[in-house]
């Protein structure tokens, strides 16, 4: 049976299977049915979405569906994911759409749903839906026309989020004096980041604030970060704050334009939340692509770290798991469940922003609670994903590369879960042995299944 679930919900080129209108119609249809849980209530279903040309499209077609099996729609439009997220969970909804191909350009885009508390739908639903949508036991059930949804627009959702993330930052701390660079990446973000910042005192500065359909993460936001890093220099900023295409990463820039990944804020938080007693468990939950450098902080600070497998539906896992309030990946993908359900950009970025007030701390200082290890990290497109380890020529590879390595370097070769690529990520304290086993290793990937 065809996989329409990715690590991250359903994604693909827009108007072009699995992303069609009739597709996103099926969707809405099967997971109306999957909410319907109390058969004597209306159910509603949250929908919003990011900035991409596509988004009309597919939102009206899971309308269509989801009100087809007699289920009610809130229309929020363009919102963070996570802002959906809360919105689902604060409005009592049955479940929350978000249609965003998060970092991809505007040409894909995708689907992905929260469960009524705010988290992730679960492997057991996805699976259901998608049981329904490919043996099309979805077409068959349908209700009389007295029953059909209705769809209304959730005109103060906005509103409602950013009081939500606000409260998120001590009520005794502003953002006084602060100077502020955003890169809303023409995004979800691009109208509450601005609002939230400057309302709590912040001097905001605000890129990459207009988009058009089609300039969602072009050479913007969280992925391409050299705007943001002029002008933090240009107009003498403390902090530039770059977010993703649907608003739940973040990467910090300091105030000399130097860039701070995930691992960099992982650090200064988990340091920052054990001296005050905040970190529960004292334990943080990474990656396999968390740097080395992040590794050897935590252990030099007195904290335990736990590594789930790449994406944040397994860091949320881990952490339910392990009683952790703080995880997260290299990419800016953290969560502080203490907060919120998922990954959220902007309440990552206000807990940072509460230890530079709160200790009086340059970010450039604060970053220097880790070293990062050299780490090359290539992107190899592949026209299929046969296993890895099927592939001997590649394993061979990987065992030479491994052993010149030894005990100072490691090496992960793994398919990406949204995007026809294998990822190639060396690492070692010699750079430019890290650049040559991470092309040879990625050369041979092309050779195999390029």
């Amino acid at each position: 049976m065809e996989r329409l679930f990715g690590t991250d919900g359903i994604r693909g080129v827009a108007n072009i299977h699995p992303m069609t209108a009739e597709m996103a119609l099926a969707i809405g249809r099967a997971t109306a049915h999957v909410c319907k849980h109390d058969r004597q209530k209306r159910h509603r279903i949250v929908i919003g979405k990011d900035t991409r040309l596509s988004g009309y499209m597919i939102e009206t077609a899971l309308t269509a569906g989801i009100c087809s099996m007699g289920v009610d729609v809130l229309l929020v439009g363009p919102m963070p994911t996570p802002g959906i997220a809360f919105t689902t969970h604060s409005m009592r909804a049955d479940a929350g759409i978000v249609i965003s191909a998060s970092h991809n350009p505007y040409q894909d885009n995708g689907i992905k749903i929260f469960s009524r508390d705010g988290f992730k739908l679960s492997d057991k639903l996805e699976n259901e839906i998608e049981d329904l949508v490919s043996t099309g036991r979805i077409n068959n059930i349908r209700p009389t026309a007295d029953e059909i949804g209705k769809a209304a627009r959730i005109d103060d959702a906005i509103g409602r989020y950013i009081v939500f993330c606000k409260n998120t930052f001590p009520e005794d701390l502003t953002l006084d004096g602060v100077k502020i660079v955003l890169d809303c990446a023409n995004g979800a973000t691009y109208k509450v980041a601005p609002i939230i910042f400057s309302e709590l005192g912040g001097d905001v500065t605000s890129i990459h604030v207009n988009p058009d359909g089609k300039n969602i993460n072009h050479n913007c936001g969280a992925l391409h970060p050299h705007d943001i890093q002029s002008k933090v220099v240009e107009v003498g900023a403390d902090i530039g704050l770059a977010f993703d295409g649907d608003g739940d990463r973040l990467i910090a820039i300091d105030e000399t334009g130097a860039e701070l990944s995930g691992d960099h804020i992982i650090a200064i938080c988990a340091r920052f939340m054990k001296e005050r007693g905040l970190l529960a468990n004292n334990t943080v939950i990474i990656t396999p692509m968390s740097n080395l450098g992040l590794r050897l902080a935590l252990e030099e600070i007195g904290i335990r770290y736990d590594e789930a497998d790449v994406g944040d539906r397994n860091v949320l896992e881990l952490m339910l798991q392990r009683n952790a309030i703080l995880g997260g990946e290299q990419s800016g993908h953290i969560i502080f469940l203490n907060h919120h359900t998922t990954g959220d950009g902007i309440i990552t970025a206000l807990q940072l922003l509460r230890v530079m007030r709160e200790t009086g701390a340059r970010l450039s200082q604060l970053a220097r609670v880790m070293k990062l290890a050299p780490q090359t990290m290539l992107n190899v497109p592949v026209s299929s994903k046969p296993p890895l380890e099927s592939l001997p020529k590649l394993q061979q590879e990987i065992r030479n590369a491994n052993a010149v390595l030894g005990r100072h370097g490691r090496i992960l070769v793994r398919y990406s879960g949204t995007q026809m690529l294998c990822r190639v990520m060396v690492e070692s304290a010699d750079e430019n042995l890290t650049r040559r086993i991470a092309s040879e290793i990625a050369e041979c990937v092309r050779r195999e299944v390029g």
